[in-house]
């Protein structure tokens, strides 16, 4: 999903380009305001956790890999702004340390992954949440399909991107993307799912969005 120079036209990468940067601003200013300092060293300990694991690839199927995107672990963890934050930050380092992703359409991959795949896909998780029981075993089920559709989403936004550059024809890079992120999901809601798990299990006063479950509504099963 790291789209290289030259695969998108200029258009959308101005347009990825600003939407980014007006959501950066604002997630900088609205973490300003909000976090505490109990959260300042999970959001560097997330940061890093998130560039080491989507450096581990795994194989699907013909030739392609997948690994973990994080966004929308780091939304449910952080809150969706400090998510945008952390994945601007993991896919800049990447981009001019790794070449991962070219520097035309970084604009654009922070779009897709951290706008798309985490504040957007994270309102679906609180969605999710509402309707589902409200106990571990719902909070976590809303995460594993939130974070499922927080990749598929992003393959999308990605697909019809290329598609509209004239990089691919839509109808073969639609499906094509959707295909193969659809079984990356799946990689993604277990991993999500288990350091979810996890941090309940050991510091549940940490995650931002176990704040609107907790109390009466909250019971632990």
């Amino acid at each position: 999903m790291h789209i290289p120079d030259g695969f998108v036209n200029g258009t959308i990468n101005l347009a990825g380009f600003g939407a980014s940067a007006i959501c950066c601003s604002y997630s900088i200013r609205k973490i300003n305001r909000t976090m505490d300092e109990r959260h300042i060293p999970l959001l560097g300990v997330t940061s890093a956790f998130i560039f080491a694991a989507q450096m581990i690839n795994f194989p699907i199927a013909g030739g392609t890999s997948g690994h973990f995107l994080g966004a929308l672990m780091a939304a449910i963890l952080m809150g969706p702004w400090a998510s945008c934050l952390i994945m601007s930050l993991v896919l800049t380092i990447q981009c001019l340390g790794f070449a991962d992703g070219g520097i035309t359409a970084l604009g654009t991959n922070i779009f897709n992954m951290g706008i798309i795949g985490g504040v957007f896909s994270y309102y679906i998780f609180i969605f999710l949440k509402a309707i589902l029981p409200k106990n571990r075993g719902g909070f976590l089920t809303s995460s594993a399909i939130a974070s499922w559709f927080s990749v598929v989403a992003s393959s999308a936004f990605c697909a019809i991107e290329l598609g509209l550059s004239g990089t691919a024809p839509l109808k073969i890079i639609l499906p094509a993307m959707l295909g193969v992120h659809t079984v990356i999901g799946i990689g993604e809601a277990i991993v999500t799912t288990a350091v979810l798990s996890s941090v309940l299990a050991a510091r549940s006063d940490l995650i931002i969005s176990m704040k609107q479950v907790q109390g009466k509504q909250w019971k632990e099963v």
